[in-house]
C-alpha cells in the first residue's frame, strides 16, 4: 500500500510541469512579462522612429516642391504677385509654399508615397506605374552608369547634332546682353540672314509679341514661341536668331533649341543688363519697382545653369561694341557655324 502511495505521488509529482512550482511559477511570469514589454518597447521604438523618418522626409519633400516653384518662377522672370494673379492662388499660400511650408495635402501625398514604397511620381505622373514600360526604362536609366546612359542615348536618338544644327545660329541670354544688336552685326559679316523670334511669332500670331502674352497668357505665348521656332528650323537651315531670354525656362523648347541650333550665351553683368535696357528708352523694369535690381540678379542667378547649356559664352561686360562683334565672330568660326 505505501508502494502504491510513493508510487502515485511519484506519478502526481512527475505530471506536474516542470517550473510549475509556487515560486518556478512566479519567476517564469516574471520573465516572460519582461521579455513581451522589452519586445513593446522595442516595436514601440522602432514606430516611433519610422514616425519621425516619415515625418522628416514629408518636410523634405514640401521644401522641395517649395524651392522648385520658387526656381520655375525666377526662370520664367515674374513675381510672386504676378504668378498669384496667373494661377488663382492667394499672394499667402504661394510665399508658405516657396519657404518650405506649402499645403499639408502635399506633405499627406508625400507621406502616402513614402509608407507605399512608391517614388511621389508614381502616384501623380500620366504613366501608370504597374504597366508603363516608360517608369521601368526610367528605374534602369536612374540605376545605369554614366556609359550605359550614353550607349542609351546614341540609340534613342541617333541624329548627328552638328547635321542637325547645320548653319542656324541663336544668340541667348537676358534682356540687354545685347542679342539684338550683336546678331544684326555678326549676320552681315558671315552674310547669314538674320531674325528674331519675337518678330516670327508675331507673324504666325498676327499681332504684336507684348499684345501676344496680355492676350493669350505666359502659357500661350510659349505655345506660340514653339510653333514659330519651329517654323524657322523647317524653312531655314542659315540664320542668326535672337530670342527672348525667357526661353530657357520652357524645357521642351529650349532642348528643342539646343538641339537644331549652335548656341551663344551673351553675358554681361546684372547693372550693364539693366543700363542698356535704360538706354533702349525702355523703363517698364524699373518704374514702380524699387527692387527692379535685386529681381534682375534673382533671375540671372536662377538661369545661369541653363544659359551655361550653350556651347560657347561671350561675356559683353566692360566690352565694345567693336570688341564684342569680334569676340563673337571668333567664338562662332571655331564653332565652324560657317
Amino acid at each position: 500500500m505505501p508502494t502504491v502511495v510513493g508510487s502515485a505521488r511519484l506519478s502526481a509529482k512527475r505530471s506536474q510541469p516542470t517550473g510549475f512550482s509556487e515560486h518556478g511559477f512566479k519567476r517564469t511570469s516574471v520573465a516572460w512579462f519582461w521579455i513581451v514589454t522589452k519586445s513593446g518597447h522595442s516595436q514601440s521604438n522602432r514606430l516611433k522612429e519610422r514616425r519621425l523618418q516619415v515625418q522628416e522626409s514629408a518636410d523634405k519633400f514640401v521644401a522641395l516642391v517649395g524651392e522648385r516653384v520658387r526656381k520655375a518662377r525666377e526662370r520664367r522672370g515674374i513675381s510672386r504677385r504676378v504668378l498669384a494673379e496667373l494661377s488663382q492662388v492667394s499672394l499667402r499660400y504661394l510665399a508658405q509654399l516657396e519657404g518650405g511650408r506649402g499645403n499639408i495635402s502635399i506633405a499627406l501625398l508625400g507621406r502616402v508615397s513614402l509608407a507605399l514604397d512608391h517614388r511621389i511620381e508614381w502616384l501623380v505622373g500620366a504613366d501608370d506605374p504597374w504597366s508603363s514600360e516608360v517608369v521601368r526604362f526610367s528605374e534602369f536609366f536612374r540605376t545605369a552608369t554614366l556609359d550605359q546612359r550614353r550607349q542609351v542615348m546614341r540609340l534613342l536618338d541617333p541624329g548627328d547634332p552638328t547635321r542637325l544644327r547645320e548653319k542656324r545660329l541663336c544668340l541667348i541670354g537676358l534682356r540687354g546682353a545685347g542679342k539684338s544688336t550683336l546678331g544684326k552685326i555678326v549676320s552681315k559679316e558671315l552674310s547669314l540672314p538674320f531674325l528674331e523670334l519675337n518678330r516670327e511669332i508675331e507673324e504666325v500670331s498676327g499681332i504684336p509679341a507684348n499684345e501676344v502674352m496680355a492676350l493669350y497668357g505666359q502659357e500661350g505665348y510659349r505655345r506660340l514661341e514653339r510653333q514659330a521656332l519651329e517654323r524657322i528650323v523647317a524653312t531655314t537651315s542659315e540664320t542668326v536668331l535672337a530670342v527672348a531670354g525667357g526661353i530657357v525656362a520652357e524645357p521642351e523648347t529650349f532642348s528643342y533649341l539646343l538641339r537644331h541650333f549652335h548656341t551663344v550665351w551673351l553675358k554681361a553683368r546684372p547693372e550693364e543688363h539693366m543700363q542698356r535696357v535704360r538706354k533702349q528708352g525702355d523703363l517698364r523694369p524699373m518704374k514702380g519697382n524699387p527692387k527692379a535690381m535685386e529681381e534682375l540678379r534673382s533671375i540671372l542667378t536662377s538661369r545661369e545653369s541653363l544659359y551655361a547649356q550653350a556651347e560657347a559664352v561671350v561675356d559683353t561686360s566692360g566690352r565694345t561694341l567693336k570688341q564684342s562683334t569680334k569676340d563673337l565672330v571668333d567664338v562662332v568660326r571655331k564653332l565652324e557655324v560657317i
